[in-house]
Order: C-alpha cells, then structure tokens, then sequence
C-alpha cells in the first residue's frame, strides 16, 4: 500500500510536470508568442486569455509581453520655438505593446523599446513640433491663444506616424507636455516684449478713437452747418413772404390814410387795454378818444 502511494505520488508529480512543459496560460493583462525552433508566424500571437498548449522545449518556447498601458517619460531638455525663445520641456508617452510577433523581431524588451524606440523619436517630434510654434502660443496671459493640445496633438500624430513606418509593434495612445519651464532671462525679456506690444496697441487703439471722435466731431459740425444753412433759407422764404403780404397791405393803406390811422390808433388802445394799468389821460387824447364814440349797448327788458 505504501508503495502504491509513492507510486502515484511520482505519477502525479510526472504528469504535473509534463502538463506544464506542454501548456501554458495567458492573463487578462498579457500577449503571448509562440515560437518554433525560434521562429513565429503572425497565427503565433496569441492575445486573448486562457489555457494553450504547446510542444516541450526545445520545440516551442512562449513568450509573454506585458499588455498593458505603459508610462514613458523623457527627461527635461532645453529646445527653441520658432522664435528662437529658448524653452525646457519635458514629454510623456502612454504606450503599449500591440502585435507581439514585430516587437520580438524588432526589439524584444521593453527596457530597449523605450531607451531605442520611443526616446529618439519622442525627442525629435518633440522639437519639431515645438520649434512649429511661437513662445506666446505656451506662455500667455491671454488663455485663449495658449495652444497646448494642438501642439500636443501635432506630436501625437507625428510621434504615431514614425512607429508606425519603424514597425516595432508598438502602438502609442496618447502624448502630451508634462512641464515647460522658462529661464529668468528669457522670461523677462518675454513678459517685457508683450508689455511693449500692450502699450503699442492701447497708443493704437487711442489713436483709432481719436480719429473716429475727429470723424464725429466733423461729421456732427457738417450735418448742424446744413441744418442751420436750411434754417436760414427757410426764415428767409418766411420773411420775404411776409414782407410781400406787408407791401400788399401798406399798398392799401396808402389808399387811405384816415383808415390806417384808426387802425393804428385801434392797435394802441388794444396793447394799452391788455395789462391792468391805470393811466390818467385826458379823454379827448388819442387813442382813447374813440372810446368816447362807442355806441351805448342796447337796455335789455
């Protein structure tokens, strides 16, 4: 009995080892290659989880790459802006391994995908795209002119672009500025250029307003010298008018010389009876003699 026991003991630790040398398992979080003597086809990759089986080494041998997102940072360099401002800038790339059969044929590892791969070419996308853009478009108090994700976006499609034609299996998911940091130097000089182009443009645009009040102004004495030139042709149509019914009438006085008298002796009596005044005059003076004429109203019953 006892033999028995470490007989199947030993059949189980055999089978054990010979069902871990003929299959293997992949994780949520792996992609898997399966080579032949060395050598792998793209029906090798494997990149779905579960339990495979393959042939014992030294026929078939896995190897596992890590699927997951990665993080890869470049360290801090200085590069300039199409300016010329020097800037210091610092990159990161999230990246991946995303077909396993052209990462083990082209690099293998991820310590050389990010010191071979990813850090020259982060680099030079990375100059390139900044040396596209100007200081003010990273350093502004106007927020709006800021353009860190089109300039974020440039090294994306660049940065996608060039591992793509290398081929090293590797997919790049997103790319962005981690720091930009400006030297005291440069700073000044910066803040003291955009000073100069605030005071240049308020000069400008006081410039433009008294130019436009000018053109107010202008247009304002215009338009009231018409309104005044009308208005002294109009009083003089209105006088000449009048001075034409004049003539007509003083023609008719001339006429008769006793009825423009009373007329104008009526005229005084009426600007004389119009305020309360208390005049002593004699009765028989004019134009208060024609009050002495007036017929006496009639008596009523």
């Amino acid at each position: 009995m006892k033999n028995f026991a470490i007989a199947l003991f030993v059949a189980l630790i055999v089978i054990s080892l010979g069902f871990y040398l003929v299959s293997f398992q992949v994780r949520e979080t792996e992609s898997c290659l399966v080579t032949t003597f060395g050598k792998a086809t793209a029906e090798d990759e494997i990149t779905e989880p579960g339990l495979y089986f393959k042939w014992p080494f030294p026929i078939q041998q896995v190897h596992k790459f890590d699927s997951r997102m990665r993080v890869f940072e470049t360290e801090s360099e200085e590069t300039r802006t199409a300016g010329g401002e020097p800037i210091i800038v610092s990159t990161y790339v999230v990246w991946k391994i995303a077909r396993p059969l052209e990462f083990f044929n082209a690099i293998k590892t991820v310590t050389k995908a990010e010191n071979e791969l990813l850090h020259s070419r982060v680099r030079n996308v990375q100059n390139n795209a900044i040396g596209r853009h100007y200081f003010s478009e990273f350093v502004n108090s106007d927020q709006s002119k800021i353009k860190f994700k089109e300039i974020q976006n440039e090294m994306f499609d660049d940065l996608q672009q060039a591992v793509a034609d290398a081929k090293f299996g590797v997919e790049i998911k997103t790319v962005g500025i981690k720091q930009v940091k400006v030297s005291k130097d440069v700073s000044t000089a910066v803040f003291d250029r955009m000073k100069a182009e605030r005071t240049r443009r308020a000069k400008f645009i006081e410039s433009e307003g008294e130019g436009e009040a000018i053109r107010i102004r202008t247009e304002a004495k215009s338009k009231s010298d018409e309104l005044i030139a009308a208005a002294e042709a109009r009083a003089k149509r209105i006088r000449g008018k009048g001075d034409a019914e004049a003539a007509k009438h003083y023609e008719k006085l001339e006429e008769n010389v006793e009825l423009a008298m009373l007329l104008r002796d009526l005229e005084s009596l009426q600007k004389s009876l119009e305020s309360r005044s208390t005049l002593v005059i004699p009765t028989d003076a004019a134009p208060f003699n024609l009050l002495k004429g007036m017929p006496t109203p009639p008596e009523t019953k």
